[in-house]
């Protein structure tokens, strides 16, 4: 798959009919019609002309009981029938073969319906589901989210998120810059906090505590790593919604709002301390494929420009930023649309691309397969297959500034014939986006979403095993000096790779591996111990062999042997729905500790050198918001690992979409006194 969330899903076999005009008006009549045919029996002749029926395939010597209410009849090819069930009978035509539970990959209609009108029409217009919306008219798509939500548009459960009364430029402390210089929080992807930034030590955490929780508005997950500075925060949310927050009370300095979902962690640009002046840009993807630039003081928009053409491209993996450049990685959905028999799949080709990130001016953009897709055969249904295609890079790119390289990571090819650049470790030239070598890891890997489908005639003859590398890569130093790429691979695998060659150093195989991993979205290093997170999860049609693994293992980070293991404990769930005990979500590490959010709503934190869990807080439980308001999280998986700043953790809960527990908690911790007796903490209310 070219992502851990790619939402994008197909229809099954038993899709619907699409009516000419691209309207669903004679969708909505001819469903209502046949319904009429088996309901309302002698009454028809009253109704419909023997011609209309003769259209629908309905014969008018066709005797049926007639139904409770007949006398009702008279009204129901008016518009009072087509208002009551108009969005019932769009919904089981065009939406229910997939989300009743038949894809795995669709989120559940009971998930749907957490979810307020206004998110669920922007998922239709400019979001997850715009391809499946093709046809609909904005009535017929209001309709379906009202049907869907329980409630009418602008009766959102949601509470007012609190508003700072600080003044907008005063709250921005210019002595703060960010620690960080991206997602993996140093150039090599680390995802290492030192034991000074992060404020907390091994002795602390049985102080540890929830200081304040946010319930993010019309959101399902929560999956955007925040960034801080300056006393702030910045959080993508679900909804689209950029957030600058404040790190004490969480109450909104902003808020900015881009096309569709931010699903990417926000990168903030340094500035020097102090520096009265200082209004540093932040940057980060959506799921349209937008890249942004925004004021990270104001929340205004500087720049924005689209990263491919393709209509199905979107941003997973977060930015990187290194020396005035951003480097963008780009990725598909693509694998979701292929699911349609009658879809020429496929087109979309990965890249990473270099981006002024003064001006928004594209540098160069560098494909992980070199030409443009061609026809090469066709299905047995007689739709043509079009390859190479895919490869998608879904991870935020490590930088080498002393060879001048970057690193990423790809996903599987879409269609057949599989590439040798799918599955595979990439080093590009920092300056022109030229191919230094690429070590493939797994050969012959093709697959799209029909492969799961009851038609499958668009799944590739190589049927997978879909096993991308959807972590980030490491550049790390052992202690002998030696440098290594490491690369985590959803088939449970470790790569160590020399930089200048691309030759395998060491592998590991750590877990049993799987769709969602195996190694999923993001390891850590600290010194000399390689954190790895192993979900391990069934999923899918794809059976893997061997026994699961699930839970965070330490590597030695020159030899790739085992230095300590931490299953997951498997008695949390307890038959709780969608709820697993694996990790997947990225991890962080201090000097002292390791933080990793699991599948079953728990965050643990081990000891670095043991793995001994030494705190741990269930998000599924709830909490009371700053809005006064009750949220839970739910299953933890995306990029968005812990952040930890000033004696502050701030923790992301909630993951509903492929089978996980849904939640919109953003979650703060710390150790109360320490913070009353340190801080003056602005006031917040609701405006």
């Amino acid at each position: 798959m070219p992502q851990d969330n790619a939402t994008s899903t197909a229809r099954a076999s038993s899709r619907p009919e699409r009516a000419v005009d691209g309207s669903e008006t004679m969708i909505v009549l001819r469903r209502t019609l046949q319904l009429l045919c088996q309901q309302v029996g002698p009454w028809r002749s009253a109704l419909l002309s023997t011609l209309a029926f003769a259209a629908l395939g309905c014969s008018p010597d066709e005797s049926v009981p007639p139904a409770a209410g007949e006398g009702q009849v008279q009204a129901v090819v008016g518009m009072e029938y087509q208002a009551q069930y108009s969005a019932e009978l769009l919904y089981a035509q065009s939406c229910a073969h997939c989300h009743e539970g038949q894809v795995s990959r669709a989120p559940h209609r009971s998930m749907i319906q957490i979810m307020s009108p206004e998110s669920i029409l922007r998922a239709m217009t400019n979001g997850a589901m715009q391809q499946e919306a093709t046809g609909l008219s904005e009535a017929g798509q209001r309709s379906l989210a009202v049907y869907l939500s329980g409630r009418e548009f602008g009766q959102s459960a949601s509470a007012e998120l609190p508003t700072c009364e600080d003044e907008l430029e005063g709250a921005f402390d210019v002595h703060r810059p960010s620690f960080a210089s991206g997602w993996g929080f140093d150039p090599g992807n680390s995802r290492h906090i030192p034991r000074d930034v992060a404020g907390l030590d091994g002795d602390d955490l049985a102080d540890l505590e929830l200081i304040w929780a946010l319930a993010l508005p019309d959101a399902l997950r929560v999956r955007s790593a925040p960034a801080a500075a300056a006393g702030r925060l910045w959080l993508g949310s679900h909804d689209g919604t950029l957030f600058s927050l404040d790190q004490a009370t969480g109450c909104v300095h902003w808020r900015f709002m881009a096309g569709t979902e931010v699903r990417t962690g926000i990168v903030i640009e340094p500035w020097e301390a102090g520096d009265p002046d200082a209004d540093p840009r932040l940057y980060f993807g959506d799921f349209l494929g937008n890249v942004y630039a925004v004021s990270a003081r104001r929340g205004e928009l500087l720049w924005r420009l689209r990263a491919d053409p393709h209509p199905n491209a979107t941003i997973t993996g977060t930015p990187s930023l290194h020396d005035g450049t951003l480097y963008v990685p780009v990725s598909s959905l693509e694998v979701g649309v292929a699911g349609e028999p009658d879809y020429a799949c496929c087109t979309f080709r990965g890249s990473v691309m270099a981006i002024d990130a003064g001006q928004g001016e594209v540098l160069w953009q560098s494909y992980t397969l070199p030409e443009p897709a061609i026809q090469v055969g066709t299905t047995a249904v007689g739709t043509p297959i079009l390859a190479p295609s895919g490869a998608p890079v879904w991870n935020s790119p490590a930088i080498d500034a002393a060879r001048g390289q970057l690193y990423f990571g790809t996903g599987q090819n879409y269609s057949s014939p599989a590439s040798g650049s799918s599955d595979a470790i990439f080093a590009l030239d920092l300056k022109t986006g030229d191919v230094r070598w690429v070590y493939q890891a797994t050969e012959g890997d093709a697959w799209n979403i029909a492969c799961e489908l009851e038609d499958d005639s668009n799944c590739p003859e190589e049927r997978g095993p879909d096993l991308d590398f959807g972590a980030a890569i490491i550049l790390a130093q052992t202690r002998d000096g030696r440098d290594l790429v490491i690369g985590g691979q959803k088939s449970g695998a470790v790569h160590a790779l020399d930089p200048a060659t691309g030759e395998l150093i060491w592998k590991r195989q750590v877990g049993r591996g799987g769709i969602q991993g195996g190694v999923h979205l993001g390891m850590a290093r600290v010194g000399d111990a390689l954190l790895v997170p192993i979900n391990d999860m069934p999923y899918g049609r794809t059976v893997f062999e061997g026994e699961k693994r699930p839970g965070l293992y330490a590597l030695d980070l020159g030899s790739g042997e085992s230095l300590w293991s931490a299953p997951a404990p498997q008695d949390v769930c307890q038959g709780r729905e969608f709820c697993n005990p694996g990790t997947s979500q990225a991890i962080t590490a201090t000097d002292d500790f390791v933080v990793a959010g699991a599948l079953d709503g728990i965050v643990r934190i081990h000891d670095l050198g043991t793995g001994a869990v030494l705190w741990r807080f269930d998000t599924t439980e709830p909490v009371t918001t700053v809005s006064g308001e009750t949220t839970r999280g739910g299953s933890m998986s995306g990029a968005a690992g812990a952040l930890l700043i000033d004696g502050r953790m701030f923790v992301s809960s909630g993951y509903g979409l492929h089978e996980h527990m849904p939640g919109n908690a953003f979650l703060a911790f710390g150790i109360r006194e320490r913070l009353r007796d340190h801080e003056t903490q602005p006031s917040a209310k609701i405006r």
